[in-house]
């Protein structure tokens, strides 16, 4: 498949071995003095090691590549923890799945006036990293928002997070399309809705022709609407 990955280009880079730290996947490595890709599928596509390069050595192309193998990516990363004698039980913390208990009224008592409580009641919520069995889906109602949304749209979480199951993506800068992933949630599990929020912005339309994909595929006949936000933070339809 053709996808974005690193490019590390060997004159610029000095061996400092930051990207290798930088690296959440274990992707790359050291080898004779000069960071490696070591592996296509170990690379997400992200770029968290581009930032830390002192001598802009790292870049992305669009290549012919293996897609991106969390499974495989974890199994590494359990293999060089235990050789370590440390455990990675659970995977990365950022995905592990979690139901967030919220009363109505949840606010702190030390709250000021003009804070608002979160309404957010699981993680994760990137569509990439969300378990398509994941407890929190049965009897849902299922938001699905454009990463901008929450903040061009200031009430985001009493108008649209509270009540619903959040997931969240941005078609443009993931690089993926999401229907696959949406199929199998919105198939597998009692879905009571959908709402799409997106921004008014051409490249939002991915979101919600992957939602679309995913209704038709699942062969579910769920009530579904899309709201969409304007860059100045209206609601527009």
């Amino acid at each position: 498949m053709i996808r974005r990955v690193i490019r590390i280009d060997d004159e610029k880079c000095n061996g400092c071995g930051a990207c290798v730290s930088a690296c959440h996947e274990g992707a790359i490595e050291l080898v004779n003095g000069k960071a490696k890709l070591m592996r296509d599928d170990y690379c997400d596509g992200l770029g968290d090691c581009l930032p830390t390069c002192p001598t802009g050595a790292i870049t992305f192309v669009e290549r012919e590549a293996a897609a991106y193998n969390e499974e495989a990516v974890m199994e590494n990363k359990r293999e060089k923890m235990s050789k370590e004698g440390s455990v990675l039980p659970c995977g990365c913390p950022g995905t592990q799945t979690k139901t967030i208990e919220r009363k109505e009224n949840d606010a702190a008592p030390s709250m000021r006036f003009y804070e608002q409580p979160s309404r957010l009641r699981q993680w994760p919520v990137q569509i990439k990293l969300v378990a398509a069995n994941a407890p929190y889906f049965d009897g849902a109602k299922l938001l699905i928002a454009a990463d901008c949304t929450a903040y061009a749209y200031a009430g985001f979480h009493e108008r649209f997070i509270k009540g619903h199951i959040t997931l969240v993506g941005c078609p443009k800068l993931d690089g993926v399309d999401y229907s696959e992933k949406l199929t199998a949630i919105i198939g597998e599990n009692d879905i009571k809705s959908v709402t799409v929020a997106r921004m008014e912005v051409p490249c939002c339309a991915g979101l919600e022709n992957a939602v679309k994909k995913a209704l038709q595929a699942s062969g579910k006949f769920i009530p579904w609407q899309v709201i969409t936000i304007s860059t100045d933070g209206r609601i527009i339809d």
